[in-house]
């Protein structure tokens, strides 16, 4: 295996740097084929189930996987309970594949930015094994996540400015070799992480892809994952096909919506703030990924979130309002005759709430 360049192509060792010299991400390559038949699953192994999907072997694990896929009021829709990870979110999914890999290479530090559910992951999985992390944030960030964050142990650095502003001083501290970089938005081990939704969405469902899947758009970290995990999937013949992958991005905040021509409302919504992402490292990828499945992004504002988010507490699930944007772009896709009635559709409820 190595790590390739999304945009010039060149290579790199497994345990080579967290991006190309040309200043893009890289992506995994060489992954080893599936077997022609899905093998038998042994659900206890949690990510690490089905044998040679992950390129890590579990070196740290919280025994997260195989959240409950379950049937929604609504016909034709089930929802995948990504809450109930050890720390409250999908996230560990890359956080687990991420700390294996920098404790293969021998790392005894990691840092991160974010303020939010990749934070506590990636400063938890640190805290189980047994190295130090410090996770950049912003100074205006929500005080129950950084919380949350500084109860693994893990030292907070505070920045002024926008997001972006945080991002970039902790790339300052990559570079000047202060730890390993641990990043949800960069590093390809996470996206390897997040490719296992699909796997256990597809063995779910007997092998059988939904039409569609609809998930909150930010980095894309899900999304992508999703992506990865499919096509690989319907390239050994376990799946027939692919789903039409759709992201829901929170207006004001929408760059993935806008370059596909669908920003209707340059509203600002605050109640998904775990998707507020300007400028999703991987946005060409996410474009790929959308083309190649039919599928689109669109921008759902507060009214539609919150709306959604209650029609989510109605059905007993208390969960942060960010993951409520899939059900309410889900609604307006509906509506707009983009996804058919009689479509059937997988949305993950990505986040624990996280208010008090």
């Amino acid at each position: 295996m190595e790590r390739v360049c999304t945009d010039c192509g060149r290579t790199y060792p497994l345990e080579g740097p967290w991006r190309c010299a040309c200043g893009s991400p890289l992506d995994l390559g060489g992954l080893p084929d599936l077997p022609a038949q899905p093998p038998e699953i042994d659900r206890d192994s949690g990510l690490w189930a089905c044998e040679g999907f992950l390129p890590v072997e579990p070196l740290v694990t919280l025994g997260e996987g195989w959240t409950p896929l379950i049937d929604a009021e609504a016909t034709g829709l089930q929802y995948k309970l990504e809450h109930l990870f050890p720390t409250g979110s999908f996230k560990d999914r890359g956080a687990a594949v991420v700390l294996s890999h920098a404790l293969d290479r021998g790392a005894d530090r990691v840092i991160e930015d974010s303020s939010g559910n990749a934070g506590l992951a990636i400063a938890t999985y640190a805290a189980r094994a047994g190295i130090d992390a410090e996770i950049f944030v912003p100074v205006d960030a929500k005080p129950g996540k950084l919380r949350a964050i500084e109860r693994t142990g893990a030292a907070l650095r505070r920045i002024d400015g926008d997001r972006e502003a945080v991002t970039q001083a902790c790339i300052d501290a990559v570079e000047a070799g202060d730890g390993y970089y641990a990043s949800h938005a960069w590093e390809p081990m996470f996206l390897a992480g997040t490719a296992t939704f699909a796997l256990e969405v597809a063995a779910q469902r007997g092998w059988e892809a939904p039409d569609a899947v609809v998930t909150p758009l930010g980095h894309g970290t899900l999304f992508l994952g999703a992506s990865r995990g499919f096509d690989r999937l319907q390239r050994a013949g376990w799946i027939d096909d692919v789903p039409r992958l759709f992201g829901i991005q929170a207006s004001g905040v929408a760059p993935i919506t806008a370059a596909r021509g669908n920003d209707r409302d340059a509203e600002r919504n605050n109640l998904a703030d775990g998707i507020q992402i300007a400028e999703p490292v991987r946005g060409d990828g996410i474009l790929d990924a959308i083309e190649a499945s039919g599928g689109d992004a669109v921008a759902v504002t507060a009214a539609e979130t919150e709306a959604g988010h209650e029609r989510l507490l109605g059905e007993g699930l208390d969960l942060d309002p960010t993951s409520a944007t899939a059900l309410a772009g889900l609604e307006r896709l509906r509506e707009q005759g983009v996804i058919a009635a009689d479509s059937d559709v997988v949305v993950p409820l990505t986040g624990r709430n996280r208010s008090v």
